[in-house]
């Protein structure tokens, strides 16, 4: 079991521990008194105001929905009992097999009669006015049903490592420095990126690298060692999924494996689906090259092709990144810092978007959102290419601090009006309007002294960061290093609750790129104490990703 918040408290006396970092997007100030997750009460009218009541009544109507139908049957085999007992006349009618065969026909003959008005054109009523009304109902609530098109998280796992796969950060610099490729000021500057990075002191790294650790081995590299790490995690998540859910390799309708920088021939989809026998017809995509951000564009894409099925059907969705083939060998410190933050890991979730799957899913698919950056310096922050030496890399620029603010921002933009209040999108309306106006005040005061005095004295209105924990009870950010969630927390102003998850994601797996939001969303589903999860919540998973991009998505607990 991984170690949880308050053990990590006990060990740094007194709240969860913070640290500065270097390469932080903002500078942290000192803590100030740490709240409760019961601060953030709302009144119960504003409560009301917040429900999406189409979600609330879209995981009733299927039930109502069953029950109509029985209640429909039991109206129509209730108006033929009462018409065969008004034909006996005086004559007694007992319960009996001639009866019940007798009350069968009659229906049989009812709705052979249904079927043959239909054709002729309707010209009489052969069903009572609660038959007839019930049905109608019934028709209402399916087309209310098929226009919902709900996309449910039946289950969901991650990859835990063995222990022979688990290295603290001594043997991290130890192995770095059986490569025999680094200089010493390269080691160094590891070592400190290590110390700061958030990452603890049991993480996993694949055992072809950490074989150098052994005496008279090296490294291995290969493409074989890539594909043993790729089927030992793959295969472990896979299954678990599929067992949590209750589901059979021969229900998957849409296999979507997302893996940045590994992308063998055969696909990595195609590995999977000769191992667990999935149907011949399944519609695979692999996706690569998409960073950090990819697992819930893996979800979006996902949730497109199942509504697109009008049957309905089911989805897996697996996010890892392999690290056996993708260690840098040079000396270039923008190229390094993979070689200390990234870790082995993984994570397979079961959608379906059928209606009867409902009542046993986890959590249900509410927004899901993606921003891409489009600028020459979003396409380069993050850049796999080969050094000066020719030894490939992924390298990271030092504008990837100003993209992913922008890509962020964007991103809430877009997201902000499904999830916030009311209350809070009034104030963000009114900055807006409070800055226009401003700003146009001040341009037709330009020119002359008089006019620049009167400038002046206009204020200058700060843009209203909106409030998303009055929307969103808890927060997945992607576990990319502590500068990325002081930065996040900080911008978004949130509490060290808000933040726990992915704080102890990056101690207890390090950044398992894609991944770490759903180690994340584990934490917080199994070991949280400080914010428990309860029905009805609502989750933000926020991701970053190369290209530039920003993801973000939203889940209802059911």
């Amino acid at each position: 079991m991984p170690p949880r918040a308050e053990d990590h408290i006990a060990s740094s006396g007194g709240g969860m521990r913070r640290s500065e970092s270097e390469a932080s997007f903002v500078s942290v100030p000192e803590d100030g008194p740490v709240k409760d997750y019961r601060d953030y009460r709302v009144r119960k009218s504003s409560l009301i105001g917040m429900v999406n009541w189409t979600h609330v009544f879209g995981t009733y109507l299927p039930l109502l929905l069953t029950m109509g139908v029985f209640v429909l049957i039991g109206l129509v085999i209730w108006q033929v009992v009462m018409d065969i007992v008004d034909k006996a006349g005086d004559a007694d009618v007992k319960l009996s097999l001639d009866t019940v065969f007798l009350v069968v026909t009659a229906v049989k003959d009812l709705l052979l009669r249904v079927v043959d008005q239909i054709l002729h054109i309707r010209k009489e009523a052969l069903f009572s006015p609660a038959v007839e009304t019930t049905a109608v109902v019934l028709v209402v609530m399916a087309w209310l049903l098929r226009m919902d098109n709900p996309i449910y998280l039946l289950s969901f796992a991650t990859y835990k490592a063995p222990d022979s796969w688990k290295v603290s950060q001594a043997q991290i610099v130890e192995m770095m420095r059986r490569q025999e490729c680094f200089t010493e000021d390269s080691i160094d500057f590891m070592k400190r990126l290590l110390e700061r990075s958030g990452t603890g002191q049991s993480t996993a790294w694949p055992p072809g690298i950490v074989q150098c650790l052994e005496d008279g081995k090296k490294t291995d590299r290969s493409m074989e060692a890539s594909r043993k790490e790729a089927e030992t995690v793959i295969f472990d998540i896979v299954e678990n999924a599929l067992r949590k859910a209750n589901v059979k390799p021969k229900e998957i309708d849409v296999l979507v494996i997302n893996c940045s920088l590994f992308s063998p021939t055969p696909s990595l989809c195609a590995m999977v689906i000769s191992k667990f026998g999935l149907r011949g017809d399944v519609l695979s995509y692999n996706l690569s090259g998409m960073g950090c951000g990819a697992s819930l564009i893996s979800v979006d894409l996902a949730k497109n092709l199942l509504q697109r099925r009008r049957s309905g059907g089911k989805a897996l969705v697996v996010s890892t990144e392999i690290i056996t083939p993708n260690l840098y060998h040079g000396n270039e410190r923008g190229f390094l810092l993979q070689n200390t933050l990234f870790r082995c890991g993984g994570a397979a979730m079961v959608l379906s978007n059928k209606w009867s799957d409902g009542r046993r899913a986890w959590y249900k698919l509410l927004h899901t959102v993606r921003v891409q950056g489009t600028t020459e310096e979003a396409y380069n922050c993050v850049y796999e290419t080969e050094d000066k030496d020719g030894e490939r890399g992924v390298r990271l620029s030092k504008e990837i601090v100003k993209v992913a603010g922008k890509c962020m921002e964007k991103n809430m933009t877009m997201i902000g009006p499904y999830v916030l209040p009311l209350s809070e999108q009034f104030k963000v309306v009114i900055s807006l309007i409070g800055r226009f106006v401003t700003k146009s005040l001040k341009k037709m005061l330009g020119g002359g002294a008089a006019n620049e005095k009167i400038a002046d004295k206009i204020p200058n209105i700060r843009p209203y960061v909106p409030d998303f924990k009055r929307g969103i009870d808890h927060f997945c950010i992607h576990a990319g290093g502590r500068a990325v969630i002081d930065g996040i927390e900080k911008n978004m102003k949130l509490e060290l609750f808000h933040t726990e998850p992915s704080r102890m994601a990056l101690l207890n797996y390090g950044n398992t790129s894609s991944s770490s939001i759903w180690y994340e969303l584990e934490y917080i589903q199994e070991h949280q104490k400080t914010n428990p999860l309860k029905k009805g919540h609502r989750i933000m998973q926020v991701a970053f990703g190369s290209g530039f991009k920003c993801t973000s998505g939203v889940w209802l607990k059911l």
